[in-house]
């Protein structure tokens, strides 16, 4: 006889359809366009009510071995998920001590120290507030930003989870273009060994469509030249290209953007300016970069996602958040609206708590 620890009524599995229903909204929507941030939520729910109905699921199977398995499973999770929580500040200054070592020392490599010494000094300045200020002005102080905080973390969450899951983009090998994105040169000149690791992404691909199918994509660099720079991106790119193997006559060198939105527009005029219909195209980036350079892509009209090459671990925290503020910002009119409701409701529960 089961014990009553495992007795759920047949009924519950019915409970499956809400995941099912959340995984086709989302596999539907990924694939008619994957370059969307609302993807992140249906994944989210179809991902945690999966997880829930699982857990349901284990317990109603009445076997306590899987369910013991299960249970020490899932404890050990959420310890690793709170140690991670409890040394978050300290995981963000070392790796902010790491990259000051190792890269220069600019304001966008210092965002996880900024983010780290934040977090240690947040206890202290809520307990001054609660100390010194008013009670009810102590409270909003508390209440409106921890709202703002939470906000601002659900849609970072959000945003890497769609960063992840377009990591495995894996566009087929039938490319008429592919698009590299620049990125600063060295001594004026040389390609970097981020912007060289971009390159050599978009030959490796370039090489395996040329061994399947006997035909290897148009490769366009697109970069202008900055105030610093004795020659454009896009030219010092494609000489890069050339000098490892790509055939001048598939190398083409897009030399007036500035932007990551004006790399796609430029380069979609060229694109078009050579009389294809409908062509197949993915860009080349970061892999940190991938989404939002595919989010500015679909903003220019251009019908492409894109491949991520390789970039060194440590330098990643830095880089993600730099992404994530830059996608933030990008909708500053929602956003500004949403904290701005936050506010209005910090003060309406602030006032009722003390009338």
């Amino acid at each position: 006889m089961q014990d009553e620890l495992f007795s759920i009524p047949p009924v519950v599995y019915w409970g499956w359809l809400v995941p099912l229903l959340f995984g086709a909204i989302f596999f539907t929507s990924y694939a008619i366009e994957k370059r969307r941030l609302s993807n992140g939520i249906w994944f989210s729910l179809f991902f945690y009510s999966t997880m829930v109905m699982l857990a349901i699921s284990i317990m109603g199977y009445g076997n306590k071995l899987l369910f013991g398995f299960s249970l020490i499973a899932f404890i050990v999770v959420i310890l690793l998920i709170g140690l991670a929580f409890a040394l978050q500040a300290f995981l963000l200054l070392w790796n902010a001590w790491i990259v000051w070592r190792r890269e220069s020392h600019t304001l966008a490599n210092m965002l996880t120290l900024f983010l780290g010494i934040a977090i240690l000094l947040t206890p202290f300045i809520v307990r001054l507030t609660s100390l010194y200020l008013p009670l009810p002005l102590a409270t909003f102080i508390n209440l409106f930003p921890a709202m703002v905080i939470i906000y601002v973390l659900f849609w970072f969450y959000n945003y890497l989870t769609m960063l992840v899951i377009y990591q495995f983009n894996h566009p087929r090998y039938r490319q008429d273009y592919l698009i590299v994105l620049g990125a600063g040169l060295l001594n004026g000149d040389e390609v970097s060994p981020l912007l060289g690791q971009r390159i050599d992404r978009a030959l490796k691909f370039y090489r395996k469509q040329l061994r399947k199918i006997g035909q290897g994509p148009v490769i366009i660099f697109s970069g202008g030249q900055g105030a610093d720079e004795t020659v454009s991106e896009g030219v010092a790119m494609r000489q890069y290209a050339i000098d490892h193997g790509l055939p001048p006559e598939q190398a083409i060198a897009e030399d007036q953007s500035k932007t990551t939105y004006e790399n796609m527009v430029f380069s979609k005029k060229i694109i078009a300016a050579r009389g294809n219909v409908q062509p197949r195209i993915t860009f080349v980036t970061n892999g940190y970069h991938t989404f939002r350079a595919g989010m500015i892509a679909r903003k220019a009209g251009l019908k492409a996602n894109g491949i991520g090459a390789h970039t060194a671990k440590f330098f990643l925290p830095n880089a993600i958040i730099r992404e994530y503020i830059a996608i933030f910002v990008g909708n500053k009119r929602w956003h500004a609206i949403a904290i701005g409701l936050m506010f209005v409701l910090s003060l309406v529960l602030v006032w009722a708590e003390y009338q």
